[in-house]
């Protein structure tokens, strides 16, 4: 592992490239990205990137807002499989007919979500920033929110504002079984209980508190407690263990029972591409100039409001 992770040193000097990862790629992964983050930070991290070439470790979607945010610069995914399950469920035919179909409303996005998607949206946020979004649009303004139906209803009990959901959920958070976060909690009663908001209803029911990834880590971390059970990718553990390595961390199964329901299309990034995608600046993320012009203004409203 140590050829290669000198190898992507190498490669990184010679491209002038900046790492950006997510918290649930893999550790090797995470521990020579140059800067780390949930969705929200990896934005900004994007938008101030001083350097030629982004290698982004992620997912697609991720991977365009950073070329939506930086046009001249060269943004490299290791995998162009690496995909989402919420982007997927809003395909931008169906969502100009879902938007079409409810005129007057004020369109928010989650960030998991394609370009085309984006181009169309007003806002986007994410699950960092998502209850302020909602609030900064004037009370009594309709609202369509996409894709993430899970998130949508978590900020309506936040806020208290109505809104239209579109139907998508979060592969990996919608299947959490329900009886096995009951089993844990028997077991460390003591456990502090943290989940992300794509989480299902049933299974948020379980949660002491409830935010994006980056809150996760941080009460995880910071907290009194020396058992936390964890209710989203388990990637995050990694960080958890660096941070406050004296604590032990419960990722929770899967409906098939896995003890590591790891993200699919995540965990498809490896060093190896890495290598590959900086030696050859390829998959590249290209966009039509005029859907990134839209695109790029509901992120850069959402960044403002953050």
């Amino acid at each position: 592992m140590k050829e290669l992770i000198d190898k992507i040193n190498e490669l990184k000097k010679q491209r002038n490239a900046v790492i950006l990862a997510h918290y649930y790629q893999d550790p090797a992964i995470q521990d020579i990205a140059d800067h780390m983050g949930d969705s929200l930070a990896l934005a900004r991290a994007a938008r101030k990137a001083d350097a030629d070439v982004i290698l982004f470790c992620g997912v697609h979607f991720m991977a365009e807002t950073a070329k939506i945010l930086n046009p001249d610069k060269v943004v490299i995914l290791p995998d162009l499989e690496a995909g989402c399950s919420l982007a997927d469920s809003a395909p931008a035919d169906e969502f100009k007919a879902w938007i079409d179909a409810h005129p007057g409303h004020t369109v928010i996005s989650y960030v998991n979500c394609t370009a085309e998607v984006k181009a169309m949206s007003d806002i986007i946020c994410t699950s960092s920033n998502a209850a302020r979004i909602i609030e900064s649009v004037p009370p009594g303004r309709k609202i369509c929110f996409a894709p993430d139906k899970y998130l949508g209803r978590h900020i309506i009990k936040q806020t208290g504002r109505d809104m239209v959901l579109w139907d998508g959920v979060c592969q990996v958070h919608q299947e959490f079984y329900e009886i096995a976060v009951v089993d844990l909690m028997n077991k460390h009663p003591e456990a502090l209980v943290l989940a992300h908001p794509e989480c299902p209803d049933n299974i948020l029911h379980y949660a002491d508190e409830i935010g994006s990834t980056t809150k996760i880590i941080r009460l995880a971390t910071e907290s009194d407690s020396k058992e936390v059970i964890i209710l989203t990718e388990p990637g995050v553990i990694h960080q958890m263990k660096k941070l406050a390595p004296g604590k032990e961390y419960i990722p929770v199964p899967n409906l098939e029972g896995c003890s590591c329901n790891e993200c699919p299309y995540m965990r498809l990034n490896t060093l190896e591409k890495m290598i590959n995608a900086l030696e050859n600046l390829e998959p590249q993320i290209i966009l039509d100039e005029e859907i990134r012009k839209r695109a790029e203004k509901p992120l850069l409203r959402m960044l403002e409001l953050s």
